[in-house]
């Protein structure tokens, strides 16, 4: 049995995923594979991701992964990261893509020309650390403190069509959902493997995760 699969589909940022994990989970067996049968025999399983939606998801059929995620995502802790997270939502503006589908609802970009509360003019990508507000508690928020900043790098967001899903929001302008979860999945906009003591504290929460929305 691995311990942490992390999914490898040519799209993700899997080292620094995993040296995050083995931080802080000494002596446990994490994988990066792109194999469907080690997906399956995973206690747990990590869903990176960063660049293009329709990329991501060309590489995900293509590499004959697709079956092997839905089930996975049904059946144990699951982790969905940046691109990971809007890849589980039905579908993206980004090349007009259909997603996986496990969240309902889509994902959205930012609109050019926004602008901050003292009138300048916000970048696309939303880029750096922002405050994340937890708004439903779970026990991967535990031991971090409500408000704690986390690193971001993204263009487009997700949008849940049902409001129960959405685990922490972050502004920017406006608040937008950058955590999600229901039962045994759990995913965020932001990069935890990046976020230092907040998003290390995050995954460790992971590798203890029963998996039971709580």
């Amino acid at each position: 049995m691995i311990d942490i699969a992390i999914v490898d589909y040519g799209m993700g940022n899997l080292r620094s995923v995993s040296q995050a994990f083995k931080k802080v989970a000494p002596g446990r067996d994490i994988r990066i594979t792109g194999q469907a049968k080690d997906l399956l025999k995973a206690e747990r399983v990590v869903f990176p991701g960063v660049g293009a939606m329709g990329d991501a998801m060309g590489e995900l059929n293509s590499r004959g992964l697709v079956d092997a995620l839905k089930q996975v995502a049904r059946t144990r802790p699951f982790l969905g990261i940046c691109l990971g997270l809007q890849m589980l939502f039905e579908f993206s503006e980004e090349g007009n893509t259909p997603g996986l589908g496990f969240f309902s609802g889509r994902v959205r970009k930012f609109t050019d020309g926004m602008m901050d509360p003292d009138g300048g003019r916000l970048k696309i990508p939303h880029m750096g650390w922002n405050e994340v507000d937890q708004v439903k508690s779970h026990f991967l928020w535990q031991g971090i403190q409500d408000r704690s900043r986390f690193y971001f790098v993204h263009s487009y967001y997700a949008e849940p069509l049902k409001g129960e899903l959405i685990a922490g929001t972050t502004s920017y302008p406006r608040p937008f959902a950058c955590a999600v979860s229901d039962q045994n999945l759990f995913a965020v906009q932001f990069h935890p493997e990046k976020s230092q003591a907040a998003g290390l504290r995050l995954l460790q929460n992971f590798v203890t995760w029963d998996g039971v929305a709580k």
